[in-house]
């Protein structure tokens, strides 16, 4: 019986001493962090203290609390809270400004409060107290959209002002009454309001002041009371204001060229040389100049007769707008003739080959251009100069073929008297059964429509514009992913227009297919969109 009971203690040490040498851990730690106690207690009535205390039952830690703080009355001066970037398990709240009667405040802490070892988040924590006699309890929820894009905004501000101090300069020189943020997300909700009326605004800020910037920021507005209590779910449209035209600046980049640097919409403006210093000409009128836009930036490039000029005086003008500038001619270098294709080995069967020029074209000599396709055939072909600096082939495109156009020297010569070097384009025809189509039949009673086909990276690749119809077919399409977006153009001016907070102006409406279209090689796809 002791021999059977001294076998058994050996046994048990093994197992242990096998067991010890192979931890395998506790479950992990999913769970937020646990507020314990606050001082003064969460809904305090008669608030008068300069200091709050929030304990934790662990060690948390503050991410992105600028960005995740919200205010609600906001303060003139930022109440300073701590410890930032270090674990803590209490966070103490100093407030430095003086605070309204009769109001309820809420810090948002958002998400900004997490633990400290496995990152989870206390999600949505507010701290509630009011200064008078009782918590204000009505809430205001919504959601924000982009009025144009596709992709929303996030961290957006709604604004809400009581409408007996509401007026038009507001937004732009003074503090809401309340204040909500979307964080990440599209939807808000403004909580502890007072019973009353009010209007409402939301922001897409460049700066947290919650204070209208037009020229960076977007807007959104409702341009009717609204009264609390309600129900209603708030829908705001963010739109970024077009600025009024100006030239911010001439900049001199070589010799006879200028970058006339705007903001803007630049169409029917007016570009006059008023005086020339050292002037070589018998009058302004035999100046030449010559312009394009840049088809990346808000530029327009312009180029002159450069001879012994020492500096122009240029006035420019828009509708009411007149801007003088003077310009000192000081560079000595001029730019180098570079000439581009618009095909990268494929071209489309509806666009034009086109070879543009940084500089714009003087002469075109023909004689020096040689077209052939498949087998040297010759290839019969027009030119037609689009702009100064842009050229077109115009031909006979057939599927499944390959071509070369051959530019020999002195075929193109700048306004400088540059001539091109041999340029080889080289390029192929695809056969038709590679292209698709896709018919869209659009329901709604809205007239006109711009329909617009947009690949995955927003670009325009095919539109449309339906006047009193809701269907349309855009064929030879190649086969790639499609997005669906539909202009309601109320004013019929063909292109859609934004909003302006001041002249209380709506965005024009702006709807998307609620899916992206996957275009096979040589399929015939149909869609219908349903449209308000």
């Amino acid at each position: 019986m002791k021999r059977l009971f001294f076998y058994f203690l050996i046994a048990l040490t093994l197992q242990n001493c096998a067991r010890r040498g192979n931890p395998t851990g506790g479950p992990k730690d999913e769970d937020a962090p646990i507020i314990i106690q606050t001082f003064p207690k969460f809904n305090t009535t008669e608030f008068n203290k300069k200091e709050i205390k929030i304990y934790f039952d662990e060690y948390v830690k503050l991410k992105d609390l600028q960005k995740q703080l919200v205010v609600s009355p906001p303060l003139k001066y930022p109440a300073v809270i701590s410890p930032q970037g270090l674990p803590t398990k209490r966070i103490t709240i100093k407030i430095k400004d003086t605070l309204k009667p009769n109001t309820t405040y809420v810090f948002n802490f958002g998400n900004s409060i997490e633990d400290n070892n496995e990152g989870n988040i206390l999600k949505d924590f507010k701290y509630v107290f009011s200064t008078g006699k009782q918590i204000d309890t009505l809430n205001l929820s919504g959601n924000t959209k982009d009025a144009f894009n596709q992709k929303q905004e996030d961290f957006v501000s709604v604004l809400l002002y009581k409408a007996n101090r509401f007026k038009d300069s507001i937004v732009f020189n003074e503090k809401p009454d309340y204040v909500a943020n979307t964080l990440d997300s599209t939807s808000f909700n403004l909580t502890n309001l007072k019973k009353g009326k009010y209007r409402i605004i939301a922001l897409k800020e460049t700066n947290k002041d919650y204070q209208y910037q037009p020229k960076d920021e977007k807007i959104a507005f409702i341009d009717s009371v609204i009264e609390l209590p309600t129900d209603k779910k708030i829908q705001l449209n963010l739109f970024k204001k077009e600025p009024k035209f100006k030239v911010k600046q001439i900049n001199e980049v070589a010799k006879g060229h200028l970058f006339i640097g705007y903001t803007g919409n630049a169409k029917n403006s007016k570009i006059e040389v008023v005086k020339i210093d050292t002037l070589p000409f018998n009058k302004i009128t035999d100046f030449k100049t010559y312009t394009f836009k840049d088809k990346q930036t808000d530029t327009i490039h312009y180029f002159y007769d450069y001879k012994k000029t020492d500096s122009i005086k240029f006035r420019i003008t828009k509708d009411t707008i007149t801007q003088d500038f003077l310009v000192k001619t000081l560079k000595k270098k001029m730019d180098s003739l570079i000439l581009k294709s618009n095909t990268k080995g494929t071209l489309h069967p509806f666009d034009s080959l086109t070879i543009t020029s940084n500089v714009p074209f003087k002469k075109i000599d023909k004689e020096q251009f040689q077209f052939m396709q498949s087998d040297s055939i010759p290839v019969t072909f027009k030119l037609h100069q689009k702009q100064v600096n842009e050229l077109q082939v115009l031909f006979n495109k057939f599927p499944k073929n390959h071509y070369k156009l051959t530019v020999l020297p002195n075929g193109i010569t700048s306004i400088f008297n540059q001539a091109n070097d041999t340029l080889n384009i080289g390029f192929q025809t695809k056969k038709d059964a590679y292209y698709g189509s896709i018919t869209l039949d659009i329901k709604t009673n809205k007239s006109p429509l711009i329909i617009q086909l947009l690949d995955s990276k927003n670009k325009i690749v095919r539109s449309d514009y339906l006047v009193n119809k809701t269907k349309t077919i855009f064929e030879k399409l190649v086969p790639q992913k499609y997005i669906v977006r539909v202009i309601y153009d109320q004013n019929k001016n063909k292109k859609w227009d934004t909003g302006d907070f001041l002249k209380l102006q709506q965005p024009e409406p702006v709807y998307y297919l609620d899916k992206t279209i996957d275009l096979k090689e040589n399929w015939f796809l149909n869609e219908s969109m349903q449209i308000p």
